[in-house]
């Protein structure tokens, strides 16, 4: 790729970001030094007009914006615009953090109509389409016994089969409400109360796997292929090993049952246009999310391997260009 591409960034505020180990931050770095110009944007100023020939126009309130790694001085804003997404626009990044709810899903919506004109990434039909505990269903052969109801009985029956249980959010994300049930159910009929009050979608419930005292594998795919991988560890007294709940992380490669876990779903990430995935494994052999909406962990495996995953991305995400402009 030798002409800038322009990119557009949908994400959080910048001031928000903790930049030693924000993955968009990383994506945004990567893409500065390689010669593009960015764009900052929020996702609630996407809007749809119609442009008078039978179509419409998707456009974002965006500043273009330059970053630096200096703790406390990390971005600098221009001027705030309109940008046409389809026309002003080579590639977004959609990188706002979950939770995956109809705000999530509605700029899906907006972004699919420019999806053949500008490139998003990854590609917004298939984020829809294959939300993290949703999606990981297509290789139920890789994951742990799983229940997804709504009923406290089906929940009950479960236990009587498999004991201790994990109930989660279907779409929360960053260990939030996850909740450890014993084996004696002690607080499982609150819990259910909690989640039927909280949520209009069923919970996810899965047995206890105490595998994941040994950690929970991130391992990170680039355009299907394997780009590397960290054991997220749980902090003193938890048993969640999200990084954001206190959990930390170490150098790790792949058990042979990852590897295989990885292959199979390789090719079908990359036709579906998921190019920056990550995906959870507890055990080396139980595969518990697949995450597309705005997966992380590039920082840290690239500080244990040496390695440039945000590179990584972008070849692959120029790549995609290029073969878009030689149609």
């Amino acid at each position: 790729m030798t002409k800038p591409l322009r990119v557009a960034v949908q994400m959080d505020p910048m001031d928000s970001i903790n930049i030693g180990g924000d993955s968009s931050f990383a994506l945004m770095l990567s893409a500065q030094a390689r010669g593009h110009e960015l764009f900052h944007y929020d996702v609630r100023t996407l809007a749809w007009k119609s442009d008078g020939k039978g179509g419409g126009r998707v456009t974002a309130w965006a500043a273009p914006v330059t970053v630096q790694r200096v703790e406390g001085d990390h971005f600098e804003l221009g001027d705030h615009r309109t940008i046409d997404l389809g026309s002003d626009i080579d590639v977004i990044l959609m990188r706002q953090d979950p939770p995956f709810d109809i705000g999530y899903l509605t700029g899906t919506w907006l972004l699919e109509r420019i999806r053949h004109q500008t490139l998003v990434v990854n590609d917004p039909v298939s984020v829809r389409n294959a939300p993290e505990k949703v999606y990981v269903l297509d290789f139920a052969r890789f994951m742990p016994p799983t229940l997804i109801t709504r009923r406290i009985e089906d929940v009950r029956d479960f236990m009587a089969e498999h004991g201790g249980i994990v109930i989660k959010p279907l779409h929360g994300n960053g260990g939030k409400a996850v909740f450890r049930v014993g084996e004696d159910g002690a607080n499982l009929s609150a819990l259910v109360e909690m989640f039927l009050q909280t949520w209009p979608e069923p919970f996810m419930v899965q047995p206890f796997l105490p595998d994941v005292s040994k950690g929970d594998k991130r391992i990170v795919l680039v355009d299907g292929e394997v780009a590397g991988a960290i054991n997220r560890k749980p902090g003193e007294g938890e048993f969640r090993s999200n990084l954001a709940q206190g959990g930390y992380a170490e150098a790790a490669d792949l058990t042979e049952t990852e590897k295989e876990i990885c292959a199979a779903m390789g090719p079908q990430l990359k036709e579906l246009g998921l190019v920056f995935v990550g995906i959870d494994v507890i055990g080396g052999k139980w595969l518990t999310e697949i995450n597309v909406t705005s997966p992380t962990g590039i920082v840290a495996i690239d500080k244990f391997n040496g390695t440039d995953t945000s590179g990584m991305i972008w070849e692959a995400i120029e790549g995609r260009v290029a073969a878009r402009q030689a149609d």
